[in-house]
């Protein structure tokens, strides 16, 4: 089958929930977070989750932990901890849990990113991979950044992604 025959079989739907990983925000204040739920939302996903947590790996570890057991969840999203900061704590604390990296998310991101920012760019250490059956995404925590991940990649993709990693 091609891509465009896989794509059209994927779920139209499917079920997320958005990880917020910052030391300073809030519901309030949460940008990026508010961004990501609304545009899944407005593309016919279900957002069953959402949380602020701090920089902490083990807070963040047992969160996405108890979400992966979840039946139904499929896929988690993270937003923030994806820097070069020593508070940046979430690429260490999901990749060892990744069973397979997505190697192309990151790397498409960053190409993106740089077609936007520029060198910044080269900061970003977003990834993505399938962890239990479930699609774990990891993106830097800002606007700009969510936008363009959700706008560029994650839609277009979401339910390509969940029909593969369930076959």
């Amino acid at each position: 089958m091609s891509y465009r025959e896989h794509k059209q079989e994927a779920p139209q739907s499917v079920n997320c929930a958005v990880l917020v990983i910052s030391d300073s925000r809030t519901e309030d204040t949460d940008e990026s977070g508010k961004f990501i739920k609304q545009a899944l939302s407005q593309n016919g996903h279900r957002v069953t989750a959402y949380a602020i947590l701090k920089n902490d790996a083990k807070v963040i570890e047992q969160k996405i932990r108890g979400l992966l057991s979840q039946d139904g969840l499929q896929v988690i999203i993270t937003s923030g901890g994806t820097g070069i900061s020593h508070r940046d704590v979430t690429v260490e604390t999901v990749s060892p849990i990744i069973e397979k990296r997505l190697d192309g998310f990151g790397e498409l991101f960053r190409l993106l990113s740089y077609q936007e920012i520029g060198t910044p760019s080269i900061m970003s250490r977003c990834v993505a991979g399938v962890v239990g059956g479930k699609i774990i995404i990891c993106l830097p925590g800002s606007l700009g950044a969510a936008r363009l991940a959700i706008d560029k990649i994650i839609l277009p993709e979401i339910g390509h992604m969940v029909r593969e990693v369930t076959r």
